[in-house]
């Protein structure tokens, strides 16, 4: 029988899948609209565009996994799980490293440091950020091996010897923990040096605003600002996303189906649907194509009534 926090936890899952498809589909459909309209895409652009596709994909793969498991179907069975598991993994690396790779480019974009070195990535910012996303795959390609030596040692039984197979499984679950738990350390700490070195930009700016005698709020210092809500939005999100994430890879077997793993599904999937969300306010010109859209809906309406 189904509870009744699971038909909760489900309701509010679906609501966040919904919410989610929407602003990802919308991000995917405005910019690929205007690469048509102007044949060109900035790199931001591109970044976010794919960053919306893999995260549709993400939402789908993580809805797939939650009825699977919370509602036992009779398709899901220890292929299909594999399946679904290696695309959540494949999705999931392409989602936070795309984000990372956008905090990165507006930092070199918007950042204001007079270092040398600053200058020079500066110059080179959008191959600063294919270096970090070639990066990505390789860290991809590394836990992907880790799953298949783990996924051979399940099927592999090694003879009669029960204590040395189990020594071998212990060891590549371990593995693979860990290999997880770092490859999201890593575009975390990225992301968090980005929003203190933007913080710091914003501030030596005011400071230099002031003693010019001129007003704060300049165009600079809203792009500033905009920029910062975007990506510390971003890490607030993807730091609960984090921690629910090896919050259920590190539980043990018996907790399968423990409300609080319920209750981190649900509140990780935040990271990929609200997130969108703000991408859309924060960006000018997504912006402007949705506020666009709510006058035209809200003119139509008023012509049917």
């Amino acid at each position: 029988m189904i509870s009744l926090l699971q038909k909760l936890f489900s309701m509010l899952m679906m609501i966040e899948f919904v919410l989610g498809n929407v602003a990802n589909g919308f991000i995917a459909m405005v910019n690929c609209l205007d690469w048509v309209k102007k044949h060109k895409m900035s790199c931001a652009d591109q970044i976010l565009t794919a960053l919306a596709v893999s995260r549709i994909a993400l939402l789908w793969t993580i809805v797939l996994n939650w009825y699977g498991t919370v509602f036992n179907l009779p398709f899901y069975n220890s292929d299909i799980s594999l399946m679904i598991y290696v695309s959540w993994i494949v999705n999931h690396h392409f989602c936070v490293w795309l984000a990372t790779s956008l905090s990165i480019l507006y930092l070199l974009k918007i950042g204001n440091f007079s270092c040398l070195s600053f200058l020079r990535l500066k110059w080179k910012a959008e191959r600063v950020v294919l270096m970090i996303l070639w990066g990505n795959l390789f860290i991809l390609v590394c836990h992907l091996i880790v799953l298949s030596f783990d996924a051979k040692m399940q099927m592999n039984d090694y003879g009669r010897n029960i204590t040395w197979k189990t020594y071998l499984r212990d060891i590549m679950h371990l593995s693979k923990k860990t290999v997880f738990t770092l490859t999201n350390i890593i575009p975390f700490t990225m992301s968090l040096t980005a929003v203190l070195l933007l913080t710091f930009s914003m501030w030596k700016h005011l400071k230099r605003m002031q003693l010019r005698g001129k007003r704060s709020q300049d165009p600079s210092t809203e792009v500033h600002v905009r920029v910062m809500q975007t990506v510390i939005s971003f890490l607030l999100l993807f730091f609960i996303y984090f921690l629910a994430q090896i919050f259920a890879i590190w539980r043990s077997t018996g907790m399968h189906n423990n409300s609080v793993l319920m209750l981190c599904e649900v509140l990780g999937i935040l990271h990929p649907s609200v997130h969108s969300l703000i991408l859309i306010w924060g960006n000018k010109k997504l912006r402007q194509v949705f506020l666009s859209f709510l006058w035209q809906l809200r003119c139509w309406l008023k012509e049917k009534k």
